[in-house]
Order: C-alpha cells, then sequence, then structure tokens
C-alpha cells in the first residue's frame, strides 16, 4: 500500500534537474510515502503512518512543508513493549505541532524536542525509544532545515548526485542515538539521549531538487548508487512518477534485506568493526520521497 500526501497546486515547468530558480515563489514539497513492515505485511500502514516499528508524517503550514521519519527500538519487544507506539505517538506529536502552528521553520529541533517531552509528560504511560529524522521546508526562503538524532536520515539529490545528506550518529555498532522514555527507577539503565544533541543543517534547496528521507531499514540495505540509480526513473513532478519511484526503492530496499548472499552496506559496517556478518538487514522500511516544486496557493 502506498501513502501519497501532496500540498497545494504544484506547478510543474520542466524536466527535473532543469528548472531554474527566481525569487519571489514560494517552493512546496510534493511526497510520497512508501514502506514495509519486516513481518512481511508489505506496505500495510497501520494507524499513525506507521510501518512495523517505523513510522512518519507529513505536515503542512502556511510557511512551511514538514515531514519526518522515526525508528522504534524493537529491543523493547523482549520487555512487553510495543515499540512502534513511541515512534508512531512521537510523530503524531509532532505532526499536531505543525498543524498547529507551534514551531518556528529554522528549528526543527524545536518541534522534536516539543514533542519528546509532551510524551515525557503525558498521563497515560508510554515506554520506548525511537530515532528521529526532521526536514522543513521554508517556503519563502527557498531553505530546508533539518535535525536528525540517530540513524534515520536523508539525501538530497540534485543533477543525479547527492548534494546534501544527514550524518548518522552512533554510540556504537548498531546502537544508534535515540529518545527514549524508561519506566520509573530505570531512568539511568535504559539509553537515552537528548534532542539537543541531534544533528543539524540548514541549506538552500532549487526547484527540481530530490529530497529522500528514511529509516535505517533503507540506508541499510541500499548503498548511495543504487538510490541514485532508481532516482533517475524519476522524470517529472507529477504525482504518478513520484509514487512509482518511491514504490520502487522500497521494494528494492525490502527484497535485498531478505538476500543471504549480499554484501550489504550494514554488512560491511558490520565486517569494518570486526564481525563476519554477510547479507541484507531484515528490518521495517519506511521512505518519504519529496520533490521540490513550485508552489501557488
Amino acid at each position: 500500500m502506498l501513502s501519497v500526501l501532496s500540498y497545494g497546486r504544484i506547478v510543474a515547468r520542466a524536466v527535473l534537474g532543469g528548472l531554474s530558480q527566481t525569487d519571489g515563489r514560494d517552493y512546496s514539497l510534493v511526497t510520497a510515502s512508501c514502506g514495509f513492515g519486516k513481518d512481511f505485511r508489505k506496505g500495510i500502514l497501520k494507524k499513525g503512518m506507521c510501518y512495523g516499528d517505523d513510522a512518519c508524517f507529513i505536515a503542512r503550514h502556511r510557511s512551511a512543508d514538514v515531514l519526518g521519519v522515526a525508528d522504534g527500538v524493537g529491543g523493547w519487544r523482549d520487555y512487553g513493549v510495543d515499540p512502534s507506539q513511541f515512534s508512531a505517538t512521537l510523530m503524531r506529536t509532532c505532526e499536531r505541532l505543525v498543524k498547529e502552528g507551534r514551531f518556528t521553520p529554522t528549528s526543527p529541533v524545536g518541534i522534536l524536542t516539543s514533542a519528546y517531552y509532551e510524551l515525557l509528560q503525558n498521563k497515560v504511560p508510554l515506554l520506548g525509544s525511537s530515532t528521529a529524522c526532521i526536514v522543513v521546508l521554508d517556503r519563502r526562503s527557498h531553505r530546508i532545515h533539518t535535525c536528525n538524532l540517530g540513524d534515520s536520515g536523508f539525501l538530497v539529490v540534485r543533477g543525479g548526485e547527492v548534494v546534501h545528506r544527514s550524518d548518522e550518529q552512533q554510540h556504537y555498532f548498531n546502537t544508534p542515538f535515540q529518545l527514549s522514555i524508561a519506566p520509573p527507577g530505570a531512568e539511568g539503565v535504559v539509553l537515552s539521549d537528548s534532542p539537543d544533541v541531534a544533528d543539524r543543517s540548514s541549506f538552500d534547496v532549487q526547484l527540481g531538487d530530490i529530497i529522500l528521507t528514511a529509516t535505517d531499514g533503507l540506508f541499510d540495505n541500499m548503498p548511495d548508487y543504487m538510490i541514485l540509480q532508481e532516482l533517475k526513473k524519476l522524470k517529472n513532478t507529477n504525482y504518478d512518477s513520484i509514487q512509482q519511484t518511491a514504490r520502487s526503492i522500497a521494494e528494492q530496499a525490502h527484497e535485498l534485506a531478505y538476500d543471504p548472499n549480499y554484501m550489504s552496506p550494514f554488512a560491511q559496517f558490520a565486517c569494518d568493526n570486526g564481525l563476519n556478518v554477510r547479507g541484507g538487514k531484515p528490518d521495517d522500511i519506511t521512505v518519504l520521497l519529496s520533490i521540490v516544486a513550485e508552489y501557488t496557493d
């Protein structure tokens, strides 16, 4: 199942990569989402835009388009906790804050911080951990502002090349930075990072730029060159093309995750850390594929 969310009337003037900027025009993101839970329920979206333990959101405010992904830490399942509840609640809270206008476009970490502290103060008990990546397009300034905590992340592609990317944050191999809520008395035992340590970046974008935001289930199974090959199939900003490409990327990552003979990026990273590992990494996969386009209200 594929979920496509787009906002505003999008004016596609030319082929991707050949669009020029003109001062005074507002920009917008046209975004498609696709994902797979590692339990093989292909493309099933649970409530709150969740694929397995992954969650995501896409929201619009008058000044900005905002999207995010989160990856619930599966180890909580060993303690009887559903990992998807934390990531889904975190993303739903971020979405609500954006729609209510309780954010500053230049500070996506502010969105993440406000959402996390709402969860900490929630009267309904919630346990779990999650990585998180938030991307904000400031429509008027044509600038992207990001924050990334852990090993989810984003790529910005222009002219067939990666021009911006997030930095992965790991404490040690396969242990990413994460937001957490621990049971009473276990706060010092459960790994937990502050939203303030999230990696942040800001940069200009151009019409036709491609932004791919995803959980580690994608990046652990598909190297950049494979992702770029798939993105070459994206020829314009029409919904069907974005939808088809998002699905193609997610499907390929899902297939590679279960190939025992494939030397995945995850397996290569494991070998670099002294582990004898080969094959893909079975995991939940969430892909948000966005195109920067002209927007008129």
